[in-house]
């Protein structure tokens, strides 16, 4: 089987970030878009109760498009800490990938073991790709699982070279979809990218240029 060549990786990139954008443009239609719209009803409504009088009706329907408001803050909050966390520019792989794993560990009851500091000697942009790659395999294992463990493990080599090992427990397969996904974010690093699955889980590892 031949590499592909550049005119195709260009395509397949330009695919891959094609799809992404319509992912997030359904996502902000059908999610924060339709939420904002119901608080304009909501407000709309109450609005004209209070024109008639009806204080305590328009308290109920102002604490609905209030509660709808702050869910749709919520969604946007994590939409735009999935696209490039503030932590990752602020502060460095490290600290991203330490709170993204937290927050989902915590969340899902995920032991989390990370060995991630010699990917902060990564250029700013292969930072941000290896966490989206990091943060896409924490979301499929949860999918699939949720895993009881979840490892990241980032080991340096003299060949100015980094191994990423990314495993997890869960127990059924990865979906041939979400593997070509994370396939496309690792020639964008122009990593090497294997997947090993298992009845008791599956481990993934990029080899990427420390250039």
């Amino acid at each position: 089987m031949t590499d592909p060549q550049p005119r195709e990786l260009t395509e397949q990139v330009l695919a891959a970030e094609q799809d992404e954008r319509r992912r997030i443009a359904l996502f902000l239609h059908d999610g924060p878009v339709q939420s904002l719209a119901g608080v304009a009803l909501l407000l709309d409504a109450a609005l004209d109760f209070v024109r008639r009088g009806e204080a305590e009706r328009a308290d109920e329907i102002l604490a609905k498009a209030l509660d709808r408001t702050r869910t749709t803050i919520g969604e946007l909050r994590d939409l735009s800490f999935n696209l490039e966390p503030v932590v990752l520019r602020d502060h460095g792989f490290t600290s991203a990938v330490k709170a993204l794993t937290e927050e989902k560990g915590m969340e899902h009851a995920i032991q989390v073991d990370l060995d991630v500091a010699a990917a902060d000697a990564l250029g700013e942009r292969a930072q941000a790709a290896l966490y989206q790659i990091v943060r896409e395999a924490l979301e499929g294992a949860i999918r699939r699982g949720p895993p009881q463990t979840f490892t990241v493990r980032v080991t340096p080599s003299e060949k100015r070279t980094l191994t990423v090992e990314i495993s997890d427990d869960a127990p059924s397969e990865r979906r041939r979809r979400s593997i070509e996904v994370l396939e496309e974010r690792a020639r964008g690093l122009d990593a090497a990218l294997t997947v090993e699955q298992e009845d008791t889980g599956s481990t993934m590892r990029l080899v990427l240029p420390v250039d």
